[in-house]
């Protein structure tokens, strides 16, 4: 290599000091808020207001972004048609991924049977636990798949923001983008204003990001000491479960889709670590999406494809809640000793591709889906749903988890797919070779 070769290299990237690590400083958090929990749960019960309003902060900017991001990655993509096959490509993705998750969660049921003994009488089970998700439940149920798709259409774009409705945002953005797109040069204004905006709404999101580990502390204070450290005792073994089952479905089921896509999936989580920490301890995939999506972005992959993907998947590829959903179904006809014939089975697992699309934006979302999902199958008894309430808050922190791991590997997949990832650059990010500014 010559001298002047030496000198064009790029320079590795150097360590960030562990003081200055968010990763570290969420750990450290993670610990505090433990700690603090067990020590003084009067407190730490207090201090949910740090993860309120971490979240409140972090929900404040996810529409804007989003409506930037979709939009100028669609007027900038040029060729409408490739637009809509990336579209059409993450929707036949998102329907294998779920279709795999859904059977995954019904096949770890029966072989371990986690609700086998509890012999549970439901008429000892208190419904007034359930009202408010039952209310919910049948407002979603109620106009079946047409209601479904007229709520994906906002009443105005203004009040899709306003409510932070990433599922309606999209849609205008899309709408925008692509009359954006077709107006050609008289639109370029207005395309460098959005990706003016976009700029200066990722400096704020980095901004934002460094509170984490406050809203981290404040998560898990309050969970250990609202519920304590030994809540999960009553149900862990569908909590542990279903963790090992979130496991099993990255690790093997993802991880021969990125080895299919020239990557390590241990590589792409150790890249994610920080995202992924804070999404366990706030239970909330929505905590981190602008961060992936710009690390997605200075990972190799266009633009275009991560502003399409990332937020459809909010909606459409929720692979650990799909895990969830039949494993819940299951769970509560072992454990209120209701049989389940194949047929059952089936509708489970057809009613479950249309109920998931719904999960995101939800209030109490994974208990409202599994009331819509139930009161579609009369045979097992919708009470049951009592029996999952006390770890839901456990659960949702791997469903949540599970759903980034699984939205963040779509859109590699997908822009693999299309040709619109930059491979050499991603090897050389993941293996710590390249210094990503974010």
């Amino acid at each position: 290599m010559t001298t002047a070769e030496v000198a064009a290299a790029p320079l590795p990237a150097k360590p960030t000091p562990l003081y200055k690590s968010l990763f570290a400083q969420v750990l450290v958090a993670l610990v505090a808020g433990i700690i603090i929990g067990m020590a003084w749960p009067d407190v730490a019960i207090g201090l949910k207001v740090l993860s309120d309003g971490f979240l409140k902060l972090i929900s404040m900017i996810v529409a804007p972004i989003v409506f930037c991001v979709v939009v100028h990655g669609i007027a900038g993509a040029g060729d409408l048609r490739k637009v809509g096959r990336v579209g059409v490509k993450a929707l036949v993705y998102f329907e294998v991924m779920t279709t795999l998750a859904l059977a995954l969660g019904i096949v770890l049921a029966y072989l371990f049977g986690p609700g086998h003994g509890m012999n549970i009488d439901t008429a000892a089970l208190d419904p007034k636990a359930l009202a408010s998700y039952a209310d919910n439940a049948h407002k979603l149920q109620g106009g079946g798949i047409g209601a479904f798709i007229l709520n994906i259409i906002p009443s105005t774009s203004f009040d899709a923001l306003a409510r932070n409705d990433v599922l309606q945002v999209l849609f205008f953005a899309v709408l925008f983008g692509v009359s954006l797109s077709l107006v050609g040069d008289k639109g370029a204004p207005v395309g460098k204003v959005i990706e003016a905006a976009a700029t200066v709404l990722f400096k704020a999101m980095s901004l934002i990001v460094r509170l984490a580990p406050l809203g981290v502390l404040g998560a898990v204070a309050y969970t250990v000491g609202r519920y304590g450290v030994g809540s999960l005792k009553q149900l862990v073994s569908l909590v542990v479960l279903f963790y090992a089952a979130v496991l099993v479905f990255v690790l093997v089921v993802l991880g021969a889709v990125m080895r299919l896509a020239g990557l390590s999936i241990f590589k792409f989580l150790a890249y994610l670590r920080e995202e992924l920490t804070i999404v366990l301890a706030t239970a909330s995939s929505d905590a981190v999406l602008p961060q992936v999506m710009r690390k997605l972005e200075r990972m190799g992959v266009k633009e275009s494809v991560v502003g399409l993907v990332v937020p459809t998947g909010y909606s459409f590829n929720l692979d650990a809640f799909s895990i969830y959903l039949t494993l819940a179904v299951v769970f509560i006809a072992q454990a209120t000793n209701t049989p389940l014939s194949v047929g059952d089975l089936l509708l489970v697992l057809a009613i479950s591709l249309v109920t998931s699309k719904g999960a995101h934006g939800v209030p109490g979302s994974a208990i409202v889906i599994l009331a819509a999902t139930l009161s579609a199958v009369p045979s097992i008894p919708a009470i049951g749903l009592v029996l999952v309430l006390s770890v839901d808050w456990f659960i949702g922190m791997a469903r949540a988890v599970g759903n980034l791991i699984g939205n963040c590997v779509a859109t590699v997949v997908i822009a693999a797919w299309e040709n619109d990832l930059d491979r050499d650059k991603a090897v050389r990010v993941l293996n710590g070779e390249a210094a990503v500014d974010l």
